[in-house]
């Protein structure tokens, strides 16, 4: 994830063919952040967040707010909702990393695990895009096909910020 956010700046400057969606804010009766997703992506707004599809599904990614009370619930649902759609998370290849991007600090963990379609990188990045709110990002890609959407998903993540901004 951290090599993804380090060149999304770069890679947005090269994407101006990429047809993109309306910025979505969420959550919409109280936005705290935006981002804007390509249509192809089918991208909708859930309960506590918004999600998205690569139109192949080899990319699914989620973007749930959370506040002090509430990180740990969106934290465990996010890792059960990654179980109920068959993806298992190795423990043993972790990395965490922290970065800064948009004006918002990001912890990042990073695993390998498997889906039904054989290997999978796997993610959660935990945003703060203002005092008080919490994004939990969840990231999982079918490994050899998420490669393909390199250039949408930099675009996608460099355009995430805090609503208004």
């Amino acid at each position: 994830m951290k090599k993804i956010i380090a060149a999304a700046a770069f890679a947005t400057m090269l994407l101006p063919s990429v047809s993109f969606a309306e910025t979505m804010r969420f959550p919409s009766d109280a936005p705290v952040a935006e981002i804007t997703i390509p249509d192809s992506w089918s991208p909708e707004e859930t309960e506590t967040g918004i999600q998205a599809t690569s139109e192949d599904e080899a990319i699914y990614l989620s973007i749930d707010v959370a506040d002090e009370k509430t990180t740990d619930k969106v934290i465990e649902d996010a890792i059960a909702f990654l179980d109920d759609n068959g993806v298992t998370i190795d423990p043993a290849t972790q990395k965490q990393s922290e970065d800064t991007f948009n004006g918002m600090k990001m912890s990042n963990f990073d695993w390998s695990g498997t889906d039904k379609d054989g290997p999978a990188s796997i993610g959660l990045s935990l945003v703060s895009p203002k005092r008080g709110k919490l994004l939990v990002i969840t990231y999982w890609g079918t490994k050899g096909e998420q490669e393909k959407h390199a250039e949408e998903l930099l675009a996608l993540i460099s355009s995430l910020k805090a609503a208004g901004k």
